[in-house]
């Protein structure tokens, strides 16, 4: 057995309070690849995200020139699909065939919007990829993690759905994820 201590002062109890938030996505993100790794149905690691039912947090993001946006003015009145990803996520790019279907079968009726996280990326590396990856959607980055925690992001690859009132109708994680029965949810 190993014994770690661990002195506490006020001091540093205030910064390890601080940082709740963070280790609190922190932790939701490894049991959610600890959940997918086992081998366990994907909806249960997208429970750790954002409540169906919830409305749509207005995070501030970064359009891909830097400049700061909001991410609920990209899909205001319509029905969305939000997706977070990142350049290097395998579940991401096995997600993209469906994504890139349903923006085109949707176009006009459902605003589709990727959220690049900040992890290991740069607004260069996320221009360079939406290039040629998910046209038709409107590409956001979010720097700070502030979507991030507001849907409370369990990994990447994680989509959610809203409907024309801002609701969340789905939730999932994962590259096998059915796009066409979340979006459907929405147009009800």
């Amino acid at each position: 057995m190993i014994w770690i201590g661990l002195n506490f002062t006020p001091k540093s109890a205030a910064i390890a309070a601080g940082r709740a938030p963070v280790l609190r996505r922190l932790l939701a993100a490894l049991i959610a690849v600890a959940v997918l790794a086992a081998g366990a149905p994907r909806t249960l690691a997208a429970q750790l995200g954002i409540e169906i039912g919830a409305m749509a947090p207005d995070a501030t993001v970064e359009r891909l020139d830097g400049k700061p946006a909001q991410l609920a003015a990209a899909f205001a009145g319509k029905p969305a699909l939000i997706e977070f990803w990142a350049t290097w996520c395998a579940n991401c790019r096995e997600l993209e065939p469906a994504l890139s279907a349903a923006q085109k079968k949707y176009a006009g009726k459902v605003a589709f919007i990727g959220v690049a996280v900040s992890v290991n990326q740069s607004p260069e590396r996320v221009r360079r990829y939406t290039a040629d990856h998910l046209l038709g959607f409107t590409h956001f980055y979010d720097r700070r993690g502030d979507a991030v925690g507001d849907y409370d992001v369990p990994a990447t690859s994680y989509v959610v759905v809203v409907d024309t009132h801002g609701k969340v109708v789905y939730t999932g994680v994962g590259g096998a994820q059915d796009i066409e029965a979340a979006i459907q949810r929405a147009l009800k």
